[in-house]
């Protein structure tokens, strides 16, 4: 390519970038895998000189022990670019399912799941507007061996021909069949792999330039996307509902209270060290029906953990930060680290719940929010995390008197706000809402436990029992 021509087209790349950054309703992800020697360095070299590099974040990842002290796709979650900016993975995702199956380290069928949870991810990618450009760099064998054997003949090149990269040479029969599986897996009409000749001496820049530049100049309306289909078939039987709560529970004496409330505590204690010795992640979500008591059942619990293995996270409306990246980043970034518990005061279920009912989504995007909830979760039990979720209900007429009780409490009125005024108009609209929630979301390894708060004391002891069960269940012991 002339030198003019070359200029016209970093000119257009460049054009392109700062009108990303100026719009900010989008981020781009460049995802750059393929076989070894392929010259991916060199070219995310070249491609980061021709870009704003100070809108350009390139992730080469090694895992770190941080991140192997979190679910698998913490570290790319917590690494996406927000919107208005471009994030370059070099092997990304796609990469440690490649490698780990030429490896052997994962058999087939763990392979094919591993290509469902890639498919899954960028979907939710696409969902939150995020435009993915895929890039395969492919090579002949023989011109690998070739070139690889010519990099170590040199002294100046010698520490490119790594050990790493005459395995990969070793195992490309095995890449490319697994190559190809992985990109008939995962590509999709508005994401498609853009597979490039990477023998030495070709160009690669250009097009890969000119692929960037098309799919960042194409529409940025955020994508409405179904789902894959996970294949999940483990919904409970019992799947709760606002019905079922009677409101008759009896009042509980509160000396009875205090010393039920002592002895859940120091189980729920003792378990909760186990669980820390262990390096065993427990969250914790509280969701219910304003007035409840979500923060009182709070305090009793966190009051029987260490202060230093814990942290409670109150959900509000996202921030504007938040609001660049897409809507599961933040829930990514607060998850808890192993041996380390996380209480949520409110939680990703507002995604089908206030967003919902407050039409603040269209349906399409709160309906795919299920599924998007389920992988999410998901993700956390394949990690081993205890994962409780309770959601404390309460009838209308007993919201109503906490409510005028809290006006004229001092140190009460606080808590009461004008949405919680205008969340009773719309009572019947969250019932349903809350009902569907159940429905969609209650499943055998992360059941809804249905806590009647329409008694204080007596919610507050069933939030300790349903914590101390789980814990139970996942300590296996009496």
């Amino acid at each position: 390519m002339s030198s003019k021509k070359q200029e016209k087209l970093r000119f257009q790349l460049l054009s392109a970038q700062l009108e990303l950054a100026r719009n900010e309703d989008r981020a781009v992800v460049v995802l750059v895998t393929g076989h070894a020697g392929t010259g991916k360095g060199q070219l995310i070299n070249r491609l980061n000189h021709w870009l704003e590099n100070r809108l350009t974040e390139v992730q080469a990842l090694v895992p770190s022990e941080e991140d192997r002290r979190h679910p698998y796709w913490w570290r790319y979650w917590t690494r996406l670019p927000a919107r208005g900016r471009i994030g370059i993975f070099v092997h990304g995702w796609v990469g440690d399912a490649l490698f780990a199956g030429a490896a052997r380290r994962l058999g087939e069928g763990a392979f094919a799941d591993h290509l469902k949870e890639i498919a899954n991810f960028e979907v939710d990618l696409r969902a939150a507007g995020i435009t993915l450009v895929k890039l395969w760099l492919d090579i002949d064998a023989d011109i690998q061996g070739q070139y690889l054997a010519e990099l170590e003949a040199d002294p100046e090149t010698r520490w490119q021909a790594t050990e790493e990269k005459w395995q990969r040479h070793s195992q490309h029969r095995v890449i490319e069949q697994l190559g190809k599986q992985l990109r008939k897996a995962t590509a999709t009409d508005d994401s498609p792999w853009l597979c490039l000749d990477a023998s030495p001496g070709n160009d690669l820049l250009t097009p890969v330039v000119e692929h960037m530049i098309v799919a960042m100049q194409g529409t940025s309306k955020t994508a409405t996307v179904a789902a894959p289909s996970s294949g999940r078939v483990s919904i409970a039987p019992a799947v709760p509902q606002l019905s079922d709560l009677t409101g008759h529970d009896s009042a509980i004496d509160k000396a009875e209270y205090r010393e039920q409330l002592a002895c859940a505590q120091a189980r729920l204690a003792e378990l909760a060290r186990r669980a820390v010795w262990r390096g065993i992640p427990v969250v914790v979500v509280f969701e219910g029906h304003d007035a409840a008591g979500k923060g009182g059942s709070i305090h009793r619990l966190t009051s029987a953990l260490d202060a230093r293995t814990y942290r409670v996270c109150s959900i509000a409306a996202p921030s504007e930060q938040e609001l660049l990246y897409p809507w599961q980043w933040r829930f990514w970034q607060r998850l808890p680290k192993d041996g380390s518990v996380t209480v949520f005061d409110r939680s990703w279920y507002g995604r089908v719940l206030v967003e919902r009912v407050e039409a603040l989504i269209d349906e399409p995007e709160w309906q795919l929010g299920y599924q998007q909830i389920l992988d999410f979760e998901d993700q956390l039990l394949r990690h081993g995390t205890v994962l409780v979720k309770l959601f404390l209900a309460i009838d209308s007429d007993v919201q109503l008197k906490r409510f005028k009780a809290r006006a004229v409490t001092p140190h009460k009125q606080h808590k009461l706000t004008e949405d919680d005024w205008r969340n009773r108009t719309r009572w019947d609209d969250y019932q349903r809402a809350i009902d569907d929630m159940f429905s969609a979301t209650h499943q055998s390894a992360a059941p809804w436990s249905l806590i009647d708060a329409n008694n204080k004391r007596r919610a507050r002891l069933a939030v300790l029992h349903e914590v101390t069960m789980r814990l139970v269940e996942r300590l296996q012991v009496n």
